[in-house]
């Protein structure tokens, strides 16, 4: 059976965090231990993790100081201390419920060499009462797609060893991006390097948890005009396109280690960036998102420039 580290970012998440933690006991899957690293919580968050710990002397918990500078710097922090001599590794939020397979599946569909999981989930509301489930990927898990957008959620990646070993080496080239800002995304980060470098991505259509939806996480994933609202304030205000740039540049030192056609794609939409080539080239390149309503969206943004690299 191998053994997988579960990496758990945590901040003020203590309200939720018992039923988390109840449902990574009930885990089919019983090879884990849990590495968990704490941006500054004073809501008793680490004052559960410890009698967490203590109540199952058996079983390694690691808690430790995460860096303060948000979600995806705590995750690539845990990803580096936690990858590097490579084990499997399972992100998790801190407020979600895991269902009993969730690793067992995972672990079966990865196989051998490097390679990445996501799942479909089951959204919740704050509650814990069913909403609906994620949607589907039309288009599959692709370079093209991950270089405009990101599909597969962090809170369901379950990473392959020798994947791991690779993020953790490269996080601190991702930390460093955006002046120090770092990417604004960790598990968009690991889709495009791990699609870059020609890493197996696999998406299980069966989902894997409860995914909980409250104020902090609800453009990602709700539905209607809140969703559309959201994402028309992203776009409006420069923060995808500061995204994208992020990510470009973390991925430009690690050039040399993707593949023939990823290396040749990404520095055709870094010119095209710059003001050299058209974009339908690009979209013919597979550069999209996964829906009509993205890819209009995707074309509206380069015929205004919002794409361009300022």
């Amino acid at each position: 059976m191998a053994h997988v580290r579960i990496l758990m970012a945590t901040y003020e998440g203590a309200r939720h965090l018992e039923a988390q933690l109840a449902s990574l006991l009930a885990l089919d899957h019983g090879d884990w231990s849990l590495w968990a690293s704490d941006d500054g919580s004073t809501d008793g968050t680490r004052d559960r993790l410890r009698a967490f710990a203590d109540a199952h002397p058996g079983r390694e918990v690691r808690l430790l100081e995460g860096p303060r500078q948000g979600a995806a710097a705590n995750f690539l922090s845990l990803i580096a201390a936690a990858g590097a001599d490579g084990a499997y590794l399972a992100l998790s939020d801190q407020d979600d419920i895991w269902l009993p397979d969730r690793l067992t599946r995972a672990l079966e569909m990865l196989g051998e060499g490097p390679a990445v999981y996501s799942s479909r989930t089951v959204l919740i509301d704050d509650a814990g009462t069913p909403l609906r489930e994620s949607r589907r990927h039309p288009r599959g898990l692709s370079f093209g797609n991950a270089l405009v957008q990101n599909v597969m959620a962090g809170n369901t990646m379950v990473i392959a060893p020798d994947l791991a070993r690779i993020l953790a080496e490269t996080a601190p080239v991702a930390r460093a991006a955006r002046g120090g800002r770092g990417v604004a995304h960790h598990d968009w980060w690991i889709y495009l390097l791990a699609a870059g470098l020609g890493a197996r991505l696999v998406h299980d259509d069966r989902p894997g948890l409860l995914y909980r939806q409250h104020a902090s996480n609800a453009m990602g994933a709700s539905d209607g005009m809140r969703r559309a609202g959201g994402r028309l304030r992203m776009i409006g205000d420069g923060r995808y396109g500061d995204w994208i740039a992020g990510n470009l540049e973390a991925l430009e030192p690690l050039a040399d280690r993707l593949t023939p056609e990823a290396r040749d794609l990404a520095a055709r939409f870094r010119a095209w960036r710059a003001g050299q080539g058209r974009f339908a080239d690009l979209r013919r390149a597979g550069v999209r998102r996964q829906g009509p309503v993205g890819d209009a969206v995707l074309r509206a943004l380069a015929a205004t420039g919002r794409l361009r690299d300022t």
